[in-house]
């Protein structure tokens, strides 16, 4: 079973996510992978899915592109490249990297330039600037695997001097410690 690529972008309402389910359904496609987030008013989803001999991700997007019309999103469809077998990712552990402060513009390009350097892989972020006299309430939550073989505390001091320099307060805690301190 080939594999594809599901990207599918436009202005909100209900009943996105079942006008995809069921366009893949119809064509016996299996939904293997999705994330799906709400940006302000903007709908954001992402699917991987198998598709079986006879269906193309043209005719795909053909049928997606109908599914969805009353909806007026923007469709894209693309099979999922098969280069062989990927080199293995190097060992990690999990972590998120929380910052708060005052807007502006490069915060995120900033930060994670440091994360890149270390070879770090950012594998979530969630980024909720709401502006206002409050700087606490701009927030940007970034989840990554860092490689045990790197000097993580010369990375957790370069993200603190970087942090200190753009005015945020920054933590980073393993993502066990995190979610338990977070659980409702």
């Amino acid at each position: 079973m080939t594999k594809v690529i599901i990207s599918v972008l436009g202005k909100d309402r209900p009943g996105i996510v079942a006008a995809v389910s069921r366009v893949l359904f119809e064509r016996d496609c299996n939904i293997e992978n999705v994330s799906q987030t709400i940006l302000q008013t903007e709908f954001a989803g992402i699917f991987i899915a198998g598709i079986p001999a006879g269906v193309t991700a043209e005719t795909l997007h053909q049928g997606l592109t109908a599914g969805l019309a009353d909806f007026k999103m923007y469709v894209q469809v693309k099979p999922l490249a098969e280069n062989g077998s990927p080199a293995p990712p190097p060992v990690a552990e999990p972590f998120v990297i929380t910052t708060s402060g005052p807007d502006a513009k490069g915060l995120v390009a900033r930060i994670t330039a440091v994360i890149a350097r270390y070879q770090v892989n950012v594998t979530n972020l969630q980024a909720v600037f709401k502006g206002g006299s409050e700087p606490g309430d701009n927030i940007m939550i970034y989840e990554v695997d860092v490689p045990t073989h790197i000097d993580q505390q010369r990375f957790r001091q370069d993200l603190q001097d970087q942090a200190a320099a753009l005015g945020l307060r920054l933590t980073i805690q393993h993502r066990d410690i995190f979610s338990a301190m977070n659980r409702i």
